[in-house]
């Protein structure tokens, strides 16, 4: 579904990512591993569209998008949750869900049951601000806001920072419900490693803008990983 061929980029002098290569595909989670500042979210970015590559190449399904804007790149269906949550504040819970709809054709533009079945929550505080609800319900909104856009490559960058136990556990199952579906790609960024090794299908680690290791989860030297993510 994604293909990331030897991509770099850079901010000004400073070069983020270094040769980088993954792939993700249908009905598997990728993870993406690594301390801070290693280039993990950078990676999200080059592949939303967010910051543009200076080297290599990003396909989704077959089709080359390196030059794209980011909204094209959400048409063809790249879905983003943003480290951060960057959700709208002053919107309701139904309009921050809307705001994705405007990529659809207009015969589709509703939002899936899907969404209230993962995210009970959100049905329930249809009428109220983003900015009102707690951190990990803004969590559930901005992964409600990027399923809206039916992805077929969904980029979840630290999902879990800062969120309670108990969303995180509702977070986990609807990965893995999206997983079983089998018709979109997940790629996860994370330091949880807990919650990484339990839905990861392949891993790779990040060190100084590059892949150090990677491989099937099955394969995976726990203590070699968690050596590359400790400070």
């Amino acid at each position: 579904m994604l293909e990331i061929s030897s991509i770099d980029l850079h901010y000004g002098a400073a070069q983020a990512l270094r040769e980088v290569s993954l792939t993700a595909e249908a009905g598997k989670v990728t993870c993406v591993l690594g301390r801070n500042g290693v280039g993990k979210t950078s990676l999200m970015r080059a592949i939303s569209g967010r910051e543009p590559v200076s080297g290599g190449a990003i396909a989704l399904g077959g089709h080359e998008i390196t030059r794209m804007p980011p909204d094209s790149r959400a048409r063809l269906g790249v879905g983003v949750v943003p480290q951060g949550r960057e959700i709208f504040p002053l919107l309701t819970v139904q309009e921050n869900l809307e705001t994705g709809l405007s990529l659809l054709p207009r015969g589709e533009r509703r939002i899936p049951d899907t969404i209230f079945d993962l995210f009970p929550v959100l049905r329930e505080m249809l009428g109220r601000r983003g900015g009102d609800l707690s951190g990990g319900q803004q969590q559930q909104l901005a992964i409600g806001r990027a399923l809206v856009t039916r992805p077929k490559v969904l980029l979840l960058d630290e999902p879990t920072e800062g969120i309670q136990p108990s969303i995180i556990k509702d977070i986990g199952r609807a990965i893995q419900y999206l997983r079983s579906e089998g018709t979109m790609a997940i790629v996860l960024v994370e330091q949880f490693f807990e919650f990484a090794c339990e839905l990861a299908d392949h891993f790779a680690v990040m060190d100084r803008g590059r892949i150090v290791l990677a491989g099937a989860s099955t394969e995976m030297d726990e203590a070699e990983v968690r050596r590359w993510m400790t400070v």
